[in-house]
């Protein structure tokens, strides 16, 4: 039987690569929900292909050139971010791909698990933000949640099957765009260098993260969620190669890693087949062309944001919320070149020392301390 899909984010880059998964096993999946942001264009390209039942365009300026480009189909066209989150809880979709950046991805998260439906989870921000409400909502309604970021699905893939204690998760950190630099030389890095990342190819948003390692202290609160362990218990380990997705250290001192080529397929697929593992012929890892595998330690003055994301897992509440908030003005702000790339780091730092606190916020919390942090951020920035 098909897994009928809804695709939260589908013109983005873990949406397009979910698509060629679903094109690679049309006897397996069914597309039944395209979502998008703005790119209207290609979400009509997408829903024709894929002969979608419904669509939603989350800017509403776009839904007029949307409803028209698809108006010789069945396709249902709506607009909207409550849209978004709406049509993850509705319809007959079993699984919901939430490929949604940024802050934006946690009302779908919250939608889908209130329905009950599995979420293939590629928006970290879910539970950097609200994490301690995602996983008691996921429990309560016996939810599955599978991980989408390499790391995670690392982690999980190591664990499955596993009844023993661990002494540690170990997540890999390729170093980013800026990996081979020296301190000094940051404060004039430019957006284009910034967005060349060594390794992987991904949005504009977290590649930019990841050169500040902000996204792997996103991850390390992620890790926290996902598998119930503390933050001293989560290792973070630079692997320029980005071969070692990350590994788990168990009680009796045996390491297990999962390796493989840097290509988001490998963790899509895991994440939409468990327990089974679909057949991707094209994938062929070679050992003789990475012949060496090498670590070293993060060096936390030229990377603050990790430990400042330590920081905010250790306090809880609304602290990592703010920290989201505060960073994605500030990416945004580089982007549009309106601030150097160190300003990022120093604009989260203004926001966590300004912004109220809440020990055990709500949904609604959440959204004022999302905003109080956008504003802060905003206002270090002169924006």
């Amino acid at each position: 039987m098909k897994q009928q899909l809804a695709i939260l984010g589908s013109t983005g880059s873990i949406g397009e690569q979910t698509l060629d998964i679903v094109t690679e096993h049309p006897e397996s999946f069914e597309v039944r929900t395209l979502t998008a942001h703005k790119n209207w264009q290609r979400l009509a390209e997408q829903a024709r292909r894929f002969d979608a039942d419904s669509v939603v365009i989350a800017d509403e300026r776009y839904y007029t050139s949307l409803k028209e480009a698809l108006a010789d189909t069945d396709t249902k066209v709506y607009a909207g971010e409550e849209a978004v989150a709406q049509v993850a809880a509705a319809g007959d979709s079993r699984v919901v791909v939430n490929a949604l950046v940024g802050y934006a991805g946690l009302a779908p998260t919250v939608a889908t698990l209130r329905a009950g439906k599995k979420l293939a989870l590629a928006n970290k921000e879910s539970l950097v933000v609200g994490g301690e409400y995602v996983m008691r909502l996921a429990a309560e309604k016996k939810a599955p949640i599978l991980p989408i970021d390499s790391e995670h699905s690392a982690i999980f893939q190591c664990l499955v099957g596993e009844q023993s204690a661990l002494r540690r998760l170990i997540i890999t950190c390729s170093g980013g765009s800026f990996r081979d630099l020296k301190r000094e030389e940051l404060a004039s890095v430019t957006v284009e260098q910034a967005l060349n990342h060594p390794q992987w190819t991904m949005g504009a948003k977290i590649t930019i993260d990841s050169s500040t390692l902000v996204n792997k202290g996103f991850e390390v609160i992620e890790a926290h969620w996902l598998f119930d362990i503390p933050a001293e218990k989560i290792a973070v380990v630079m692997h320029p190669q980005s071969i070692i997705h990350s590994m788990v250290e168990f009680d009796d001192g045996a390491i297990k890693a999962q390796l493989g080529s840097a290509d988001m397929r490998i963790p899509i697929s895991y994440a939409l087949t468990f327990p089974r593992r679909a057949r991707r012929t094209a994938e062929h890892f070679d050992f003789m062309a990475h012949p060496e595998l090498s670590f070293r330690e993060i060096d936390r003055v030229k990377y603050p944001a990790l430990d400042i994301a330590y920081d905010c897992l250790r306090r809880g509440g609304t602290a990592a919320c703010t920290m989201n908030g505060a960073n994605e003005v500030a990416v945004a702000a580089f982007l549009h070149h309106r601030c150097a790339w160190l300003d990022i780091v120093r604009a989260i730092e203004y926001a966590l020392q300004r912004a109220s606190f809440s020990t055990t916020p709500s949904l609604e919390v959440y959204a004022a301390a999302n905003e109080e942090s956008r504003r802060l951020a905003a206002e270090f920035l002169k924006l």
